[in-house]
């Protein structure tokens, strides 16, 4: 008797893809992936690659039925969860329900429905023009954020202080928006660090979470711009707790599945809880292996699981030990990459894996978001003093050199 191999297509396969890749592969399945770029170094771990965008619902969907594919995975990407979303769908294969991704992935849908459905979350509305914008901006307390409503890692979001600012900060986020469109909300002053994690809900019921603590640069009205996270939670049980039942109750009202989160939470001054983000798919810059330092679950493997349809109601809560973080890899200047520069005790005593996309000799630009990361570092610490050190004071640690 021939026992025929699962089938399972990956959208994308970009280098921090490639962990979910192999994984898949270790596990006994036939892997494909697809997106528009062939270069992409993911593709050289599957057994087949096709160019089609990630983004293209239909070209996806028929894709997925020439192939047959028994499970379609849009690993640590908001852009290709709706299409992962939309083919399971239409397949009938395991997956979440295509409107509610859409709603998670889009943000002027997602502040709505958080309103309508009694969530705390600040005034907002979205946008397709600056005119627009401009006939409502003075309803708004300032600060305001200015985002595209479907961008991630914090390209084109914009913090204003008043009106005159309006125009440069639309502009900007109109670049960064595949469907033209951006959203206005108001500035939440927040307690402590953001909150910014994974999580799997198993048959719409939260299973497991794991918080970190997100790190921001400092640099003015670019305060806001994400650069990485470090484990374990700075939260109270009973806040976690809090942060939990919150994304129960918002899962349950989007009638979520089996299914892997990115989690970005903000608590303010009386510890209430807004959720930013519940991406439905697995954090990007390596927060699965940060996880999976910090508390063992393998949420790669879940994530494949569920694809599949297969049995997951083995995960459970696990509390996390030691100290852990991803960091970005990023120059404060533009020129000619020639390399990264390690603390030597550092690279001997903390430093566990360095992803770098790039080469000697390639330009690289000045931080301003995730789009111009050159990569990731992971590293560890013996203590939470030390790792709040080193994350403060990255610059005596790690340097990108640049000629």
């Amino acid at each position: 008797m021939v026992i025929k191999m699962k089938k399972l297509l990956f959208l994308g396969g970009a280098m921090q893809q490639i962990p979910a890749i192999q994984c898949a592969k270790d596990m006994g399945y036939y892997v494909i992936t697809c997106d528009y770029l062939p270069d992409n170094p993911g593709h050289r771990y599957a057994d087949e690659y096709y160019n089609v965008s990630t983004t293209d619902l239909e070209g996806v969907l028929n894709l997925a039925k020439k192939l047959n594919i028994d499970g379609i995975v849009a690993y640590a990407s908001d852009p290709a969860a709706p299409t992962a979303a939309y083919v399971s769908e239409k397949m009938g294969l395991p997956g979440n329900p295509y409107e509610s991704v859409k709603i998670l992935t889009e943000k002027d849908l997602f502040r709505n429905f958080l309103a309508e459905h009694g969530f705390n979350t600040p005034k907002a509305h979205g946008y397709k023009t600056y005119e627009e914008a401009l006939k409502d901006i003075n309803s708004y307390k300032f600060p305001v954020m200015v985002k595209p409503v479907d961008s991630s890692g914090s390209k084109g979001v914009v913090k204003i202080e008043n009106a005159t600012q309006l125009k440069d900060a639309v502009t900007e986020a109109l670049s960064y928006s595949r469907g033209k469109r951006f959203i206005i909300e108001e500035f939440i002053v927040k307690k402590g660090y953001q909150v910014s994690g994974d999580g799997f809900s198993v048959n719409g019921k939260l299973a497991f979470t794991s918080y970190g603590n997100e790190l921001y640069s400092g640099n003015g009205t670019r305060d806001y711009v994400a650069l990485g996270e470090f484990w374990p939670s700075l939260l109270t049980d009973n806040i976690k707790k809090k942060v939990d039942d919150e994304l129960q109750r918002l899962i349950t009202a989007l009638g979520m599945k089996t299914s892997a989160y990115n989690i970005e939470v903000i608590l303010d001054k009386d510890d209430n809880v807004y959720v930013l983000e519940l991406g439905p798919r697995n954090g990007g810059s390596y927060i699965p292996q940060l996880i999976q330092y910090a508390t063992g679950v393998d949420l790669i493997k879940y994530t494949i699981k569920a694809a599949l349809g297969e049995d997951c109601s083995d995960l459970s809560m696990k509390n996390s030990t030691g100290y852990w973080s991803n960091y970005m890899i990023l120059s404060k200047l533009s020129g000619e990459f020639d390399g990264i520069w390690f603390d030597s005790i550092f690279e001997k005593n903390n430093l566990l894996s360095v992803y770098c996309t790039y080469k000697k000799g390639d330009h690289v630009t000045a931080y301003k978001n995730t789009s111009d990361s050159l990569g990731t570092i992971l590293f560890k610490a013996n203590s939470l003093d030390e790792m709040i050190d080193i994350t403060q004071n990255i610059d005596k640690y790690y340097k990108v050199q640049v000629k």
